[in-house]
């Protein structure tokens, strides 16, 4: 059962993203990508206050993802992405993007927190930031 309202268009549109996002880090790093974009739409709070699509969530600026000013993000969805896009949609969640409403890749280690948020872990290249519960509980609901 899905946790965010999604057409085949937003599947497309998530796989897409996480595809551009996470692709050199794996089937696992793109889920990554695609939980933190879903409790975007789901947090209604802080910088995604009234995100409440993915066409939203996507292209939000400012706060938006890098990749989408870049062609690679404009190829064509692949099955493999959908699939993973789908996955996240149904409310499938992984440690350390469970609660995490950002990531970056650093230069150098992961700082401790970012946006002020603290730091909830890293996977390969990219590092996850979680917002206090008090700060955005609707990213703590479960399904």
């Amino acid at each position: 059962m899905a946790v965010i309202k999604a057409t085949n268009k937003d599947i497309d549109l998530l796989a897409r993203l996480i595809r551009a996002e996470a692709e050199g880090e794996g089937d696992q790093g793109m889920l990554l990508v695609g939980n933190t974009g879903v409790n975007r739409i789901r947090s209604n709070c802080l910088d995604f206050k009234n995100i409440r699509t993915m066409q939203q969530m996507v292209f939000q600026r400012p706060g938006g993802f890098e990749a989408t000013i870049k062609g690679y993000f404009y190829q064509g969805a692949r099955e493999n992405e959908r699939r993973l896009a789908k996955r996240v949609i149904n409310g499938q969640r992984f440690h350390p993007a469970k609660n995490a409403l950002w990531f970056f890749d650093p230069s150098g280690a992961c700082p401790k927190t970012w946006y002020n948020q603290p730091h909830s872990g890293s996977f390969k290249a990219h590092c996850f930031y979680q917002p206090r519960q008090s700060d955005c509980p609707n990213v703590f609901n479960t399904f």
